[in-house]
């Protein structure tokens, strides 16, 4: 749910017993933070070199890809899955060199803290007023073999930080009066809960009597049942930056949903994206690429219309929608989004608004 909480010195205990047990483990890269503990926990694991890289007038100590890979152990551990490497390196983020150190067949164990996956960065912003700008797709969570949770009581991690285990003595207190606040961490540490309770349900054996009996009677009930309906979602958007707000709310409910995630911002036609409008339009498309999303463009002079058809061909069950401005003069007359597209929608399709909870422009 934060710093401190024991991520790294958990991840050095399991590579112990990995290499107690006989694999070949070696620590690729590690962050200790100068924390008195985790530094205790490193005893004879080998070490691999980091690679120094130039930054300007200062000299940087990243993981070193190539000598890992030609090292080739069985296990690496990995700190820090959401750290930004320097500039120069073969990847921009470390998770894409996790990608190529799994690729070439070596197992990773690694850290992470809740804030830093993408689609909860709204979130975690409205929670603690801070926003993270180091981010990974939660595909790469996603794709783990296995999530450990370590859990810690906010009081608990408060005592951990008053006792300096965390930060250097001068940076406690302003860390108490910001971040480190109980109820910060008390709401952090119930969407690192839930986040897990997620991953657990999405990944949970589904019983299959028919495979485990095969008796004729069981095949034909299953034929004869019922066949769930699919979903998909499908998001409005605008080149504005409270879209991506939209969006990561709407990619986690495609997500509860099992489903896949459209994105849909119908312009005027023939009105050029320059501007704001093309860099938020980019912003956009980086986004939907790291969720996984599909944005669609669509030039229309309807808004309503383009999106009934754009319903009809994708085939969508939900419309989630960002909330509207205030309507002023003669607008206040006029039939709010919502109920034209229920009207202009076939039966079956849901609306959903979502509120704007978010952080002031001059905050983010």
């Amino acid at each position: 749910m934060a710093a401190g909480v024991g991520k790294t010195y958990r991840m050095l205990q399991e590579g112990y017993a990995e290499a107690d047990a006989g694999r070949d483990v070696v620590i690729a890269y590690l962050e200790p933070h100068k924390r008195e503990e985790t530094s205790a926990q490193v005893r004879g694991m080998e070490f691999l070199p980091r690679r120094r890289v130039q930054v300007r007038d200062v000299m940087v100590e990243e993981m070193d890809l190539q000598g890992l890979i030609e090292r080739n152990p069985e296990l690496a551990l990995i700190d820090e899955l959401a750290h930004t490497n320097a500039p120069g390196l073969v990847h921009a983020k470390r998770y894409e060199d996790i990608v190529d150190v799994l690729a070439a067949g070596i197992d990773v164990f690694s850290t992470v803290n809740v804030q830093h996956l993408e689609s909860l960065n709204d979130q975690v912003a409205e929670l603690t007023g801070v926003r993270v700008r180091e981010t990974v797709p939660d595909s790469v969570l996603g794709s783990a073999d296995e999530v450990v949770l370590i859990d810690l009581t906010p009081e608990a991690l408060i005592a951990r930080l008053r006792a300096g285990k965390i930060y250097p003595g001068e940076n406690i207190d302003a860390a108490l009066n910001n971040f480190f606040k109980i109820e910060n961490l008390a709401a952090l540490r119930e969407v690192s809960l839930r986040q897990v309770a997620e991953d657990v349900e999405s990944k949970r054996l589904v019983y299959d009597p028919v495979e485990r009996l095969g008796t004729r009677e069981e095949e034909r009930l299953a034929a004869d049942a019922p066949k769930a309906v699919g979903e998909r979602l499908l998001a409005l958007v605008r080149p504005q930056a409270s879209s991506q707000r939209l969006v990561r709310r709407a990619w986690r409910s495609a997500q509860r949903l099992g489903t896949d995630l459209d994105l849909l911002w119908v312009k005027r036609p023939g009105e050029p994206i320059q501007g704001e409008d093309e860099r938020q339009v980019t912003a956009l498309r980086q986004l939907a690429s790291v969720l996984g999303a599909t944005l669609l463009i669509e030039e229309h002079d309807d808004l309503v219309a383009a999106v009934a058809r754009v319903v009809r061909e994708r085939g969508s069950t939900y419309i989630m929608v960002g909330e509207s401005n205030r309507p002023r003069g003669l607008a206040r007359l006029r039939e709010p989004l919502p109920l034209r597209l229920m009207r202009a929608t076939p039966p079956g399709v849901d609306v959903r608004i979502v509120a704007h909870r978010g952080l002031k422009e001059d905050e983010k």
